[in-house]
């Protein structure tokens, strides 16, 4: 297939998933959208404002998603490859280097890649690099949700070390809690940051490492106190700077580039913490649009 001629193809995974569903209308607004194609990719496909075709892919937990994958870069040729679901992430990050692709996917190296895919693995590094994070521990390194209680002294966040976005969040205050007994290793428990919670939106330069910052604040959440946004307020050059200086720093202790979706909360003494990272795209990117400017602008690939 291919690009036709002044033409060109990005390919968005997830399309039909929140993240996708936000890069679409965005490509579609750039000025050059007239020369791309823009086809999505997803394991549930539906059409979407700003895509030009979609198709299905299997999860990425399936055997047959790799030659899946490498049969669609082959037919379509694709400039750019955008990911959004992040379980193929580390898949996919070794998928384009044998596909010749490397510079045209939107990602991070594997390594990196690799790490900020796991909740537990984000925030050890993060603490190794002195970034702050909250206290935390593997679920299964405490024996109760009461005993999980009295180790944070107060309540916790249990979350699955591997999952989607604000999947599986949840707060556990009561030692009652049923939830507590279906957490093992692959859970990661987290002391409760209380405060205001923010969703920074960045890109670091795989050319020169710059970083641009776009802080959100959280104003809605799906769970209520925890879990995805509803709904965002883009908050002022400056107004939390030491959100923005952090979300940096994270992005450069993980060494990610690429678009990168955070979450943030402050501690009771103001203190901002990060929460996890998502080495992609959010749900959110269309309060920051810079993002993608940056990408289409930046990425080696594009050319």
């Amino acid at each position: 297939m291919g690009d036709a001629p002044g033409q060109h193809t990005i390919v968005v995974t997830g399309s039909a998933g929140p993240a996708g569903r936000a890069l679409g209308p965005q490509l579609a607004r750039r000025a050059d959208a007239a020369g791309r194609r823009v086809v999505g990719v997803d394991l549930a496909p539906s059409p979407g404002a700003g895509y030009d075709a979609v198709e299905a892919v299997p999860a990425a937990a399936d055997p047959a998603y790799d030659a899946a994958t490498l049969d669609l870069f082959r037919r379509h040729r694709p400039r750019l490859v955008v990911p959004t679901v992040s379980d193929e992430l580390p898949r996919l990050a070794v998928l384009a280097a044998a596909a010749g692709l490397r510079d045209a996917v939107v990602l991070s190296a594997p390594g990196p890649t690799a790490v900020a895919a796991d909740k537990l693995l984000t925030m050890w590094a993060l603490e190794r690099q002195g970034v702050t994070v909250p206290r935390h521990l593997p679920a299964d390194a405490l024996g109760s949700a009461a005993e999980a209680l009295e180790w944070a002294d107060g309540p916790v966040v249990v979350k699955p070390r591997v999952a989607r976005g604000g999947r599986g969040v949840h707060v556990v205050e009561d030692p009652r809690d049923p939830v507590w007994a279906g957490t093992d290793a692959s859970w990661v428990v987290q002391t409760f940051a209380p405060g205001t919670e923010y969703s920074p939106q960045v890109y670091r330069s795989p050319a020169d490492g710059r970083c641009v910052v776009v802080v959100l604040e959280k104003t809605g959440r799906k769970e209520g106190r925890v879990g995805n946004a509803t709904a965002v307020e883009r908050l002022p050059d400056g107004a939390a700077d030491d959100v923005a200086k952090l979300a940096a720093r994270t992005a450069e202790a993980l060494d990610l580039v690429g678009p990168l979706d955070m979450d943030v909360r402050r501690l009771t003494d103001g203190t901002p913490v990060v929460l996890e990272v998502n080495a992609r795209f959010g749900a959110v990117s269309a309060g920051a649009p810079e993002l993608l400017d940056a990408v289409l602008d930046d990425w080696p690939g594009r050319t």
